[in-house]
């Protein structure tokens, strides 16, 4: 029988490989080549002193810092909550599973003013951890706390997947070899949750670092103390500053890239070392 081609609803390579690109390009590639041409037409003592200036060092440290130990404090949480929502059945399972997605789906100003609510001297919880000394609102514990509550859905979402399709079979296996609970998991799970987990740390990283809406609110936005990268390039665009705020968005974004470049080396030489 005439050999024919499988009939396909999308349309053709050339097409679809044309729209693809013509996207990217518009939505994506042309924004943030915008940024870093109109970063070009300063010369480069004037980039220096606008992305290295003490106030500028102060946020780059609560930006990075406080992205990275609420990524790196998500990871044992989120695949924690990923095996309790794969491996258990429980009333309020769905829910919960809801749950985890609200992050995504809420407004991040939202969030700001509820946790500022909650932790501010007056709030319910606030009202009872500042006679304990424990300050949140308007400190970097605050800025943390925040970024910790929208950066957790990118390892339950990145870890639950791989658990879903990791058989329980290899876990009793390992058992009745005499595997440990411990042993087990270091060398049956961990190596198969150890790409998604790092991807999932690495995601959760680069959208605190660009995290704005819900910092300004109880971040309490103190230059040198609680004043985040973000809301700096924000500042200076009100000043008309543009090519300042594009200096600091220069640097957020060479950050992120270079988070996404780790995420690919890292998805590689998993591929590598399962091969």
């Amino acid at each position: 029988m005439p050999f024919r081609p499988r009939r396909s609803v999308l349309p053709g390579f050339g097409l679809s490989l044309g729209f693809t690109l013509a996207y990217l390009g518009l939505v994506i590639l042309l924004p943030l080549a915008a940024v870093f041409v109109k970063t070009s037409g300063m010369s480069w003592p004037d980039f220096w002193a606008a992305v290295s200036s003490p106030r500028v060092i102060a946020s780059y440290q609560l930006t990075f810092g406080a992205s990275f130990l609420a990524a790196l404090f998500n990871v044992p949480c989120g695949v924690m909550l990923a095996w309790v929502l794969v491996r258990y059945e429980f009333p309020g399972r769905k829910l919960v599973d809801a749950l985890v997605d609200l992050p995504f789906a809420l407004p991040t100003a939202v969030a700001g003013i509820a946790f500022t609510a909650i932790y501010a001297k007056n709030g319910w919880f606030g009202q009872w951890l500042e006679p304990q000394g424990i300050k949140v609102a308007y400190t970097a514990l605050g800025v943390w706390l925040v970024l910790t509550f929208i950066g957790l859905p990118f390892v339950v979402r990145t870890v639950q997947p791989i658990l879903e399709e990791l058989e329980p079979e290899l876990e009793e296996a390992a058992a009745t070899l005499g595997a440990t609970r411990g042993q087990t998991f270091r060398r049956v799970i961990l190596p198969a949750l150890r790409p998604a987990i790092i991807t999932g740390f690495a995601l959760a990283f680069a959208r605190a670092i660009g995290e704005y809406g819900s910092v300004v609110f109880i971040a309490g936005n103190r230059p040198m103390h609680t004043e985040i990268t973000p809301l700096l390039i924000i500042t200076k665009l009100e000043q008309y500053d543009y090519k300042g705020a594009t200096a600091l968005a220069s640097v957020l974004l060479v950050g992120s890239f270079g988070l996404l470049f780790f995420i690919q080396l890292s998805q590689r030489r998993a591929r590598r070392a399962h091969a």
